[in-house]
Protein backbone atom coordinates (compact mmCIF):
# COMPACT_ATOMS: atom_id res chain seq x y z
CA UNK A 1 0.00 0.00 0.00
CA UNK A 2 1.00 3.57 -0.88
CA UNK A 3 1.77 5.84 1.98
CA UNK A 4 0.81 9.15 2.01
CA UNK A 5 3.20 12.17 3.78
CA UNK A 6 1.15 14.71 5.45
CA UNK A 7 4.20 16.50 7.31
CA UNK A 8 4.33 19.25 5.03
CA UNK A 9 0.56 19.71 4.55
CA UNK A 10 0.44 20.35 8.28
CA UNK A 11 3.24 23.36 8.29
CA UNK A 12 1.41 25.26 5.40
CA UNK A 13 -1.35 24.91 7.95
CA UNK A 14 0.07 25.87 10.47
CA UNK A 15 1.87 28.59 9.00
CA UNK A 16 -1.56 30.15 7.70
CA UNK A 17 -2.96 29.86 11.59
CA UNK A 18 -0.11 31.89 12.68
CA UNK A 19 -0.25 34.36 9.88
CA UNK A 20 -3.87 34.73 10.23
CA UNK A 21 -3.98 35.28 14.13
CA UNK A 22 -1.07 38.24 13.66
CA UNK A 23 -3.60 40.08 11.10
CA UNK A 24 -6.29 39.91 13.93
CA UNK A 25 -3.59 40.92 16.99
CA UNK A 26 -2.85 44.08 15.25
CA UNK A 27 -6.29 46.57 15.62
CA UNK A 28 -6.99 49.21 12.94
CA UNK A 29 -7.05 52.76 14.16
CA UNK A 30 -10.19 53.76 14.56
CA UNK A 31 -11.38 57.39 13.40
CA UNK A 32 -11.77 58.45 16.88
CA UNK A 33 -8.11 57.41 17.69
CA UNK A 34 -6.92 59.58 14.31
CA UNK A 35 -8.99 62.50 15.70
CA UNK A 36 -7.16 62.27 18.95
CA UNK A 37 -4.00 62.79 17.36
CA UNK A 38 -4.64 65.52 15.56
CA UNK A 39 -3.80 69.03 17.35
CA UNK A 40 -6.16 71.51 18.12
CA UNK A 41 -6.63 74.88 16.42
CA UNK A 42 -6.12 77.98 19.05
CA UNK A 43 -5.31 81.33 19.11
CA UNK A 44 -2.87 82.20 22.17
CA UNK A 45 -2.09 85.36 23.80
CA UNK A 46 1.54 85.89 24.73
CA UNK A 47 1.43 87.07 28.68
CA UNK A 48 2.54 90.36 29.74
CA UNK A 49 2.15 93.46 32.17
CA UNK A 50 0.33 96.51 31.19
CA UNK A 51 -0.53 99.15 33.26
CA UNK A 52 -3.99 99.10 34.85
CA UNK A 53 -5.66 101.25 36.74
CA UNK A 54 -7.72 101.02 39.77
CA UNK A 55 -11.16 102.68 39.25
CA UNK A 56 -13.33 100.33 39.75
CA UNK A 57 -16.79 100.80 37.41
CA UNK A 58 -20.27 99.29 39.46
CA UNK A 59 -24.18 99.93 38.94
CA UNK A 60 -26.14 101.99 41.00
CA UNK A 61 -29.28 104.13 41.18
CA UNK A 62 -30.60 107.75 41.81
CA UNK A 63 -32.79 108.11 44.91
CA UNK A 64 -34.68 111.15 46.17
CA UNK A 65 -33.23 113.24 49.40
CA UNK A 66 -36.53 112.07 50.69
CA UNK A 67 -39.60 110.25 49.74
CA UNK A 68 -43.18 109.23 50.93
CA UNK A 69 -46.22 107.89 49.74
CA UNK A 70 -48.81 109.56 51.14
CA UNK A 71 -51.60 107.02 52.58
CA UNK A 72 -54.57 108.29 54.95
CA UNK A 73 -54.06 107.32 58.52
CA UNK A 74 -58.17 106.17 58.92
CA UNK A 75 -60.93 104.76 56.43
CA UNK A 76 -63.40 107.42 54.75
CA UNK A 77 -64.52 109.47 52.20
CA UNK A 78 -62.66 112.23 51.12
CA UNK A 79 -63.92 115.44 51.34
CA UNK A 80 -61.07 117.70 50.13
CA UNK A 81 -58.01 116.98 47.77
CA UNK A 82 -55.81 119.56 46.74
CA UNK A 83 -52.52 117.37 45.32
CA UNK A 84 -51.27 119.98 42.26
CA UNK A 85 -49.73 117.48 40.69
CA UNK A 86 -45.63 118.55 40.03
CA UNK A 87 -45.88 121.03 41.97
CA UNK A 88 -43.74 122.21 45.39
CA UNK A 89 -45.50 122.21 48.22
CA UNK A 90 -44.31 123.41 51.72
CA UNK A 91 -43.82 121.50 54.90
CA UNK A 92 -47.17 120.93 56.70
CA UNK A 93 -49.39 122.31 53.86
CA UNK A 94 -52.77 119.95 54.25
CA UNK A 95 -53.09 117.87 51.40
CA UNK A 96 -56.30 116.24 51.66
CA UNK A 97 -59.24 115.69 54.11
CA UNK A 98 -61.05 112.65 54.76
CA UNK A 99 -64.77 112.92 56.51
CA UNK A 100 -64.68 113.49 60.12
CA UNK A 101 -68.28 114.49 60.72
CA UNK A 102 -68.81 111.50 63.47
CA UNK A 103 -65.69 112.48 65.38
CA UNK A 104 -66.64 116.35 65.56
CA UNK A 105 -70.00 115.17 66.48
CA UNK A 106 -68.00 112.75 69.16
CA UNK A 107 -65.72 115.57 70.45
CA UNK A 108 -68.67 118.24 70.71
CA UNK A 109 -70.59 115.45 72.76
CA UNK A 110 -67.42 114.98 74.96
CA UNK A 111 -66.58 118.54 75.61
CA UNK A 112 -70.24 119.28 76.91
CA UNK A 113 -70.13 116.37 79.21
CA UNK A 114 -66.59 117.48 80.25
CA UNK A 115 -68.02 121.26 81.17
CA UNK A 116 -70.51 119.60 83.47
CA UNK A 117 -67.91 117.64 85.06
CA UNK A 118 -65.94 120.45 85.92
CA UNK A 119 -68.82 122.16 87.18
CA UNK A 120 -69.84 119.28 89.90
CA UNK A 121 -66.14 119.11 90.71
CA UNK A 122 -65.47 122.76 91.42
CA UNK A 123 -68.82 122.42 93.83
CA UNK A 124 -68.35 119.50 95.25
CA UNK A 125 -64.85 121.00 95.87
CA UNK A 126 -66.02 123.84 98.06
CA UNK A 127 -68.18 121.44 100.12
CA UNK A 128 -65.50 119.18 100.88
CA UNK A 129 -63.47 121.74 102.74
CA UNK A 130 -66.39 122.26 104.77
CA UNK A 131 -67.04 118.57 105.32
CA UNK A 132 -70.37 119.37 103.92
CA UNK A 133 -69.51 115.81 101.34
CA UNK A 134 -67.79 112.55 101.71
CA UNK A 135 -64.61 111.96 99.98
CA UNK A 136 -65.60 109.56 98.21
CA UNK A 137 -68.07 111.64 96.03
CA UNK A 138 -65.52 114.49 95.29
CA UNK A 139 -63.11 111.46 93.96
CA UNK A 140 -65.62 110.45 91.92
CA UNK A 141 -66.28 113.52 90.50
CA UNK A 142 -62.46 114.36 89.96
CA UNK A 143 -61.47 111.03 88.20
CA UNK A 144 -65.07 111.65 85.75
CA UNK A 145 -63.40 115.10 84.79
CA UNK A 146 -60.02 113.45 84.04
CA UNK A 147 -61.52 110.95 82.13
CA UNK A 148 -63.68 113.30 79.88
CA UNK A 149 -60.40 115.27 79.35
CA UNK A 150 -58.96 111.88 78.21
CA UNK A 151 -61.76 111.06 75.81
CA UNK A 152 -61.51 114.38 74.53
CA UNK A 153 -57.85 113.95 73.56
CA UNK A 154 -58.38 110.81 72.28
CA UNK A 155 -60.97 112.02 69.52
CA UNK A 156 -58.73 115.11 68.79
CA UNK A 157 -56.13 112.77 67.87
CA UNK A 158 -58.99 110.89 65.47
CA UNK A 159 -59.73 113.89 63.93
CA UNK A 160 -56.31 115.15 63.41
CA UNK A 161 -55.20 111.90 61.50
CA UNK A 162 -58.23 112.65 59.46
CA UNK A 163 -55.70 115.34 57.84
CA UNK A 164 -52.97 114.77 55.48
CA UNK A 165 -50.27 117.15 55.60
CA UNK A 166 -47.13 117.42 53.82
CA UNK A 167 -44.63 115.78 55.46
CA UNK A 168 -41.43 118.13 54.16
CA UNK A 169 -40.82 120.19 51.58
CA UNK A 170 -41.14 118.71 48.45
CA UNK A 171 -42.30 117.91 44.96
CA UNK A 172 -45.76 116.18 44.69
CA UNK A 173 -45.87 113.29 42.16
CA UNK A 174 -49.04 112.17 40.26
CA UNK A 175 -52.55 111.90 42.05
CA UNK A 176 -54.07 108.82 42.87
CA UNK A 177 -57.35 109.47 44.11
CA UNK A 178 -60.18 111.33 43.07
CA UNK A 179 -62.45 113.83 45.50
CA UNK A 180 -65.32 111.70 47.33
CA UNK A 181 -63.36 108.75 47.00
CA UNK A 182 -63.76 106.21 50.37
CA UNK A 183 -60.10 105.60 50.77
CA UNK A 184 -58.30 103.08 53.53
CA UNK A 185 -55.15 103.30 54.55
CA UNK A 186 -54.07 100.98 52.07
CA UNK A 187 -54.69 103.52 49.26
CA UNK A 188 -51.52 105.47 48.08
CA UNK A 189 -53.30 109.27 47.31
CA UNK A 190 -50.11 110.65 45.80
CA UNK A 191 -46.08 110.61 46.25
CA UNK A 192 -44.28 113.52 47.44
CA UNK A 193 -39.90 113.71 47.17
CA UNK A 194 -37.21 115.79 47.45
CA UNK A 195 -35.48 116.49 44.50
CA UNK A 196 -33.11 119.43 45.52
CA UNK A 197 -30.56 117.00 46.70
CA UNK A 198 -30.32 113.88 45.25
CA UNK A 199 -28.65 110.65 46.42
CA UNK A 200 -27.23 107.53 44.71
CA UNK A 201 -26.93 103.98 45.93
CA UNK A 202 -24.81 101.10 44.40
CA UNK A 203 -22.77 98.15 45.53
CA UNK A 204 -19.17 97.33 45.69
CA UNK A 205 -17.49 94.36 45.43
CA UNK A 206 -16.43 93.16 49.41
CA UNK A 207 -12.75 93.35 48.42
CA UNK A 208 -13.16 97.01 47.70
CA UNK A 209 -14.88 97.64 51.38
CA UNK A 210 -11.92 98.97 52.37
CA UNK A 211 -11.00 101.18 49.77
CA UNK A 212 -14.13 103.26 50.37
CA UNK A 213 -15.07 105.16 52.99
CA UNK A 214 -17.98 108.37 54.70
CA UNK A 215 -16.00 111.85 52.56
CA UNK A 216 -14.89 109.87 49.66
CA UNK A 217 -15.68 110.81 46.23
CA UNK A 218 -17.22 109.03 43.40
CA UNK A 219 -18.17 109.81 39.67
CA UNK A 220 -21.46 109.17 38.05
CA UNK A 221 -22.36 108.67 34.60
CA UNK A 222 -25.80 108.21 33.14
CA UNK A 223 -27.31 107.42 29.89
CA UNK A 224 -28.86 111.02 29.88
CA UNK A 225 -25.47 113.14 30.78
CA UNK A 226 -22.71 110.52 28.70
CA UNK A 227 -19.06 111.66 28.82
CA UNK A 228 -20.07 114.25 31.20
CA UNK A 229 -19.47 113.02 34.75
CA UNK A 230 -21.03 114.47 38.70
CA UNK A 231 -18.86 114.24 41.69
CA UNK A 232 -20.96 112.52 44.74
CA UNK A 233 -19.62 112.27 48.20
CA UNK A 234 -19.59 109.04 50.25
CA UNK A 235 -22.24 109.72 53.01
CA UNK A 236 -22.34 106.23 54.31
CA UNK A 237 -21.89 102.08 53.85
CA UNK A 238 -23.79 99.27 55.12
CA UNK A 239 -21.98 97.41 58.28
CA UNK A 240 -22.70 94.32 56.51
CA UNK A 241 -21.89 92.73 53.69
CA UNK A 242 -24.42 90.95 51.59
CA UNK A 243 -24.34 87.31 52.44
CA UNK A 244 -25.82 86.50 49.31
CA UNK A 245 -24.41 89.00 46.61
CA UNK A 246 -21.19 89.50 48.84
CA UNK A 247 -21.14 92.75 48.21
CA UNK A 248 -21.63 96.05 49.94
CA UNK A 249 -23.64 99.17 49.61
CA UNK A 250 -22.85 102.49 49.84
CA UNK A 251 -24.96 105.64 49.46
CA UNK A 252 -23.46 109.06 48.16
CA UNK A 253 -24.67 112.44 48.08
CA UNK A 254 -25.16 114.19 44.76
CA UNK A 255 -25.59 117.71 45.20
CA UNK A 256 -25.90 118.93 41.86
CA UNK A 257 -27.16 116.71 38.77
CA UNK A 258 -29.75 117.21 36.63
CA UNK A 259 -31.07 113.64 36.58
CA UNK A 260 -34.14 112.37 37.75
CA UNK A 261 -34.84 109.83 41.20
CA UNK A 262 -34.52 106.36 39.50
CA UNK A 263 -32.11 106.78 37.01
CA UNK A 264 -29.65 104.06 36.33
CA UNK A 265 -25.90 104.99 36.58
CA UNK A 266 -22.79 104.16 36.00
CA UNK A 267 -20.51 104.75 39.07
CA UNK A 268 -16.40 104.97 39.04
CA UNK A 269 -14.42 104.72 42.17
CA UNK A 270 -10.64 105.06 42.32
CA UNK A 271 -9.66 102.22 44.77
CA UNK A 272 -6.28 103.15 44.97
CA UNK A 273 -2.61 103.68 42.63
CA UNK A 274 -2.47 102.79 39.03
CA UNK A 275 -0.29 99.08 38.74
CA UNK A 276 1.41 96.90 36.34
CA UNK A 277 -0.41 93.50 36.03
CA UNK A 278 -1.38 90.81 33.21
CA UNK A 279 -4.39 90.73 31.89
CA UNK A 280 -6.30 87.92 29.79
CA UNK A 281 -10.00 87.97 28.06
CA UNK A 282 -12.70 86.65 30.89
CA UNK A 283 -13.44 84.20 27.89
CA UNK A 284 -9.92 82.62 28.84
CA UNK A 285 -10.96 82.27 32.23
CA UNK A 286 -12.65 78.52 33.02
CA UNK A 287 -14.50 78.29 36.03
CA UNK A 288 -14.39 75.16 38.80
CA UNK A 289 -16.00 74.60 42.11
CA UNK A 290 -13.00 75.73 43.82
CA UNK A 291 -10.45 76.86 41.33
CA UNK A 292 -10.30 79.08 38.46
CA UNK A 293 -7.87 77.58 35.57
CA UNK A 294 -5.98 79.21 32.37
CA UNK A 295 -4.90 76.55 29.34
CA UNK A 296 -1.20 77.28 28.58
CA UNK A 297 1.14 75.87 25.92
CA UNK A 298 4.41 74.34 26.94
CA UNK A 299 6.18 72.35 24.77
CA UNK A 300 3.84 72.49 21.83
CA UNK A 301 0.95 70.69 24.17
CA UNK A 302 -1.60 72.20 26.31
CA UNK A 303 -1.96 72.49 30.44
CA UNK A 304 -4.48 73.54 32.73
CA UNK A 305 -2.93 76.51 35.46
CA UNK A 306 -4.84 77.30 38.81
CA UNK A 307 -4.91 80.90 38.07
CA UNK A 308 -6.22 83.82 40.70
CA UNK A 309 -7.94 86.82 39.69
CA UNK A 310 -8.19 90.45 40.47
CA UNK A 311 -9.71 93.40 39.09
CA UNK A 312 -12.08 93.31 35.94
CA UNK A 313 -12.59 95.42 33.12
CA UNK A 314 -14.56 95.23 30.19
CA UNK A 315 -13.69 92.02 28.66
CA UNK A 316 -10.63 91.49 30.49
CA UNK A 317 -9.26 90.73 34.18
CA UNK A 318 -6.35 90.75 35.99
CA UNK A 319 -4.42 87.63 36.84
CA UNK A 320 -2.54 88.12 40.01
CA UNK A 321 -0.75 84.63 40.54
CA UNK A 322 -0.73 81.59 38.75
CA UNK A 323 0.75 83.60 35.54
CA UNK A 324 4.02 84.72 34.36
CA UNK A 325 5.25 87.06 31.66
CA UNK A 326 5.90 84.94 28.57
CA UNK A 327 3.23 82.30 29.02
CA UNK A 328 1.10 81.32 25.96
CA UNK A 329 -2.82 81.48 26.84
CA UNK A 330 -5.44 79.69 25.02
CA UNK A 331 -7.98 82.64 24.00
CA UNK A 332 -9.85 80.97 21.26
CA UNK A 333 -10.50 76.90 21.15
CA UNK A 334 -10.39 77.07 25.17
CA UNK A 335 -13.21 74.62 25.03
CA UNK A 336 -11.38 71.98 23.04
CA UNK A 337 -8.34 71.74 24.89
CA UNK A 338 -7.31 68.64 26.61
CA UNK A 339 -4.17 68.46 29.00
CA UNK A 340 -0.92 67.38 27.43
CA UNK A 341 -2.62 66.96 24.14
CA UNK A 342 -0.51 68.79 20.75
CA UNK A 343 -2.17 72.45 19.69
CA UNK A 344 -1.40 73.98 16.67
CA UNK A 345 -1.80 77.77 16.96
CA UNK A 346 -3.27 79.56 14.52
CA UNK A 347 -2.86 83.17 15.32
CA UNK A 348 -0.96 85.55 18.41
CA UNK A 349 -3.43 88.08 19.82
Amino acid sequence: MRKVRVLPMLKIGASMCFLMASCHSKKPQTPSDKKDDQPIIVDVLVAKAQNVNNIVETNGSIIASEFVELHPEVSGRIIYLNIQEGTIVKEGTVLARVNDADLQAQYAKTKVLLDLAVKTEQRLAKLISINGVNQSDYDTALNQVNSLKADLAYTQVLIDKTVIKAPFSGVLGLRQVSPGAYVTSANIIATIQQVNKLKVDFTLPEEYSNSIRKGSSVEIETDVIKHSRCQAVVVAKEPQINLTTRNLKVRALLPACDVNPGTFVKVYINTGSDKNSIMVPTNAIIPDDKNKKLVVIHGGKSQYTNVETGVRKAGVVEITSGLTEGDTVVVEGVLFARPDKPVKIRSVK
